[in-house]
């Protein structure tokens, strides 16, 4: 929205400032992380008085999460609501992949509330039953992959483009929109599988989120894909400022979620943060990069269908709990170790998917 005020600049004015994607990325970032301050306290006490007992605990979980019993859950409107205003109000409205990137989240958050507010008033685990949640996913997929790939370039519509092989491409035809949608439903449910202990889930989402900005405001330049041989795709450098407006409220939410957490961002936090994650990599043609620097959540996945597949076929366990993070609590690693261990490891997959860019 404040792009507008270019309108009003002669060219070497304070209002030149707002053409420049690096100066309302920096705006969208302040913005966001100013309103989950501004909010997070409020919304908590709201959350706090309307939902009484808070998230129900699993019966079957580690031990010590009994302990968080009555925290509350929902937490994730404050993400959505901070990512929302900020990116509104500092990207260009007349961007097609912002909103793509924009209606995703939103749907996904839109379907995580559904579930949180099922599991508070009911005050059981179940929620929506996991076909409709699957359903509704799938559609919301294919909607943002088709809209993806109207605007793709012509050379690059319905194709894989590889990370390293960088003059490689692989015409997927009409599987480009089912590898589309297990992209952005896989993004969504597994970060949703991460989000089982304080923190855990937010910053991965922030560092993944970081990465994927700055390769979409990369493929967005010409003179930088020229550089970094890589796929020119027009417009995605506005992505950008959604991702630093997600970088801005993912922090402002962390504040509260730290250990011993005061919110949890809940399915409606969760599954908004990995459906945007999976649209970016999507818009950017970065799908394959995306398995890397969300490598986390790929890992926290795959432990669950390992377990599941393993004990339906021998009748015993490869973890002692899943997802993998349930695991090293039941070997005895402390809550906060584990969350700074996985951090970390975070950290170190958003270097290596950034240096698949210049690789040659």
């Amino acid at each position: 929205m404040l792009y507008w005020l270019t309108a009003l600049s002669d060219g070497g004015d304070f209002y030149n400032l707002f053409r420049y994607i690096t100066f309302r990325a920096g705006g969208a970032f302040l913005t966001a992380l100013v309103f989950g301050f501004l909010f997070g306290k409020p919304l908590i006490n709201v959350l706090r008085k309307r939902q009484g007992k808070g998230q129900p605990i699993r019966d079957d979980g580690p031990e010590g999460h009994f302990t968080k019993a009555g925290t509350p859950t929902m937490g994730g409107l404050l993400i959505v609501g901070a990512l929302l205003t900020a990116t509104l109000m500092w990207a260009r409205w007349d961007n097609p992949f912002v909103w793509l990137v924009l209606f995703v989240t939103m749907a996904y958050g839109l379907i995580g509330f559904a579930d949180d507010y099922a599991k508070v008033s009911k005050q059981n685990t179940k929620g929506v039953p996991g076909k409709v949640r699957l359903l509704l996913g799938v559609l919301i997929a294919v909607t943002a992959s088709l809209w993806a790939a109207a605007y793709h370039p012509e050379p690059l519509q319905h194709q894989l483009a590889l990370p390293v092989f960088k003059d490689t491409l692989i015409n997927l035809g009409i599987f480009y929109v089912p590898f589309s949608i297990c992209v952005i439903v896989g993004a969504a449910n597994a970060v949703n599988l991460t989000d089982g202990l304080d923190g855990l889930a937010i910053m991965p989402s922030m560092i993944a989120a970081g990465t994927l900005g700055v390769i979409a405001y990369a493929v967005g330049r010409v003179d930088f894909t020229e550089y970094l041989d890589v796929h020119y795709v027009p417009g995605t450098g506005e992505i950008l400022i959604f991702t630093a407006a997600l970088f801005g409220a993912g922090l402002g939410f962390l504040w509260y979620n730290a250990p011993p957490a005061a919110v949890f961002m809940g399915d409606t936090g969760s599954l908004a943060l990995g459906g945007a994650l999976g649209a970016i990599a999507v818009a950017t043609k970065h799908e394959l990069v995306l398995a890397i620097v969300g490598g986390l959540f790929v890992v926290e996945a795959l432990s669950v269908i390992i377990q599941v597949l393993y004990f339906k076929r021998t009748g015993r366990r490869v973890f002692l709990m899943a997802p993998i993070h349930h695991h090293y609590e039941k070997k005895g690693w402390a809550e906060p170790t584990i969350v700074i261990r996985f951090w970390i490891i975070s950290l170190i997959l958003a270097m290596i998917g950034l240096a698949t860019l210049k690789v040659r």
